[in-house]
């Protein structure tokens, strides 16, 4: 497994209903983060379609495509060409049951098609629960160079079972790509610091930013070390503003993740799994 990986996250605010012209932004960041050295790159939650919830519903429809359409061609082929970890954000997936799936896509530096999660939690003030089918299963995959690697669309990473299983599984990498409001900005803030310390997990988190007709998105794209500290950030988004596109770049010590020792070393020592999860009937 390496120790230093040079991570790429991109932000920017993806344009509703434009998948060619988003498509373009994409691939941009992709070219940018290679001319710069980065060997994992992450884009953010629907950036194809947009995540504007007024139209998300025609949106998502009208740029949906199989886990291995033309989109996916372009992503891989970018992936290929720069020899680059590409973790290409979620994408509206046209599943082979008909049905529409908010799934993360990530390919190797071989163009290949690593791993795939479909989102599990759907997010409902925004109406996902109307446009996506969730998917049934939490997602880690493994590569002799990353480790094991966990994989979450946004709200899938707000519910601390799911770090958890997942680092039951051996993940302490976690790829996050988001389209996280400012609304959240609280959970934003503590939760997930709060997840890596006590599961000693670096957090990859790449979020949208700016204000569509309703609603802004966060920004704040970021990661988290295993000690719960934010080691590089993006800017915040400013409510009724379009929001800068950046690409934040930073080496991590994935090694750091497996140390004995904190917080998280000392609650799986002390760890008593018989006393946990206790169902209390309802009315009790």
């Amino acid at each position: 497994m390496k120790r230093d990986l040079l991570v790429g996250v991109a932000q920017w605010l993806a344009v509703p209903g434009e998948p060619r012209q988003n498509l373009s932004v994409a691939l941009g960041m992709v070219d940018d983060a290679a001319a710069r050295g980065v060997e994992l790159l992450v884009l953010p939650e629907l950036w194809c379609c947009g995540y504007d919830p007024e139209t998300l519903p025609e949106d998502a429809v009208a740029s949906a495509e199989p886990l291995d359409g033309p989109r996916s061609e372009r992503l891989a082929e970018a992936a290929r060409g720069h020899d680059m970890w590409l973790a290409a954000g979620s994408v509206p997936e046209l599943g082979e049951d008909g049905k529409l799936y908010d799934t993360a896509i990530v390919f190797n530096p071989r163009g290949e098609l690593s791993a795939w999660h479909r989102k599990a939690h759907l997010y409902p003030p925004t109406r996902e629960t109307a446009v996506f089918s969730a998917g049934d299963r939490l997602t880690t995959f493994e590569d002799p160079s990353l480790g094991v690697v966990g994989l979450v669309v946004c709200f899938d990473g707000d519910f601390p079972e799911v770090a958890r299983t997942l680092a039951l599984r051996g993940a302490r990498l976690i790829v996050a790509p988001s389209a996280y409001e400012v609304e959240g900005a609280t959970a934003w803030d503590l939760l997930y610091p709060a997840l890596a310390l006590t599961n000693s997990q670096w957090w990859v988190q790449s979020n949208q930013v700016g204000s569509h007709s309703t609603s802004t998105l966060l920004g704040a794209s970021r990661i988290v070390a295993p000690t719960g500290t934010v080691v590089a950030e993006a800017s915040r988004a400013v409510p009724g503003r379009m929001g800068k596109a950046e690409l934040l770049v930073h080496r991590i010590d994935l090694h750091l993740a497996y140390q004995r020792e904190g917080l998280a070393a000392l609650l799986e020592d002390e760890r008593h799994p018989a006393l946990y999860f206790d169902r209390v009937p309802a009315g009790s």
